[in-house]
């Protein structure tokens, strides 16, 4: 296994890419600690999932935009495992769609405090208790090309974390290293709350692979950063897009 005798946080687990994130990392041999907010039936599913596979998990309810959350999902991973070896910054959203016209500060200062300002919260609290190991970052093809429609204040925070990656892939480096997911139209209730069905039945027609990504996909991309199989990658930003965007 590719992860024995290792932890994981998988923040935001409880569905989609992370649940698929923490479900693979954990048949890997990983003892994972998964955050949700409100899925609490999602999270638990993906526990029981694990635990019925003869695996490790646990789910902590928590406010990744406040310190206090944080420390909650932080403190319960060390104290039910002892450390931390992998962290999946994976939590974060759009909010809504809204021209730079229409939003406010509020708004603004939300999406950025969702996507961007949690990522360094849960990064710093976890290099607390890593002494080697992987951070995997959740970015977005919006940060390479500036998103759809309304989601200016998206595509900068996840621009923003593409940066960040590098920069942490310097500063933490050689015992920790640091890479990121440029994920395009993934199949999840992302796309199922902010993009039109016309939308993403013209991406599958248009992308190389006519189709959709899967959230396995993306966690099989996670499981290969997150283990040694990368041992000489760090700093990267890597797209999964169906060949949507080149970089």
């Amino acid at each position: 296994m590719k992860l024995a005798g290792k932890t994981a946080i998988i923040t935001g687990g409880g569905r989609d890419i992370g649940a698929a994130v923490a479900i693979t990392l954990a048949r890997e041999g990983a003892a994972v600690a998964i955050s949700y907010f409100e899925s609490s039936n999602g999270a638990d599913s993906v526990v029981a999932d694990i635990e019925a596979e003869g695996g490790k998990a646990l789910a902590v309810q928590a406010d990744l935009n406040t310190q206090q959350g944080v420390d909650s999902l932080v403190g319960a991973t060390i104290e039910a495992y002892g450390g931390v070896d992998v962290l999946v910054n994976n939590a974060g959203g759009l909010v809504a769609r809204k021209t730079i016209a229409e939003m406010d500060l509020d708004h603004w200062n939300t999406v950025m405090t969702l996507n961007l300002t949690s990522t360094f919260m849960m990064t710093k609290a976890c290099l607390a208790h890593m002494a080697s190991g992987a951070i995997v970052n959740i970015a977005s093809q919006a940060g390479r090309d500036g998103g759809g429609p309304g989601a200016v204040p998206y595509a900068t925070s996840k621009g923003a974390v593409m940066t960040m990656t590098r920069g942490l892939a310097k500063e933490l480096g050689p015992k920790i290293r640091v890479n990121a997911l440029c994920p395009g139209m993934i199949d999840t209730d992302f796309h199922n709350i902010h993009t039109p069905d016309a939308g993403r039945r013209g991406f599958e027609a248009n992308a190389p692979l006519k189709r959709q990504g899967h959230v396995n996909d993306a966690a099989n991309l996670v499981l290969f950063l997150a283990c040694d199989d990368s041992a000489f990658m760090t700093g990267t930003n890597i797209d999964i897009n169906g060949g949507m965007l080149f970089s």
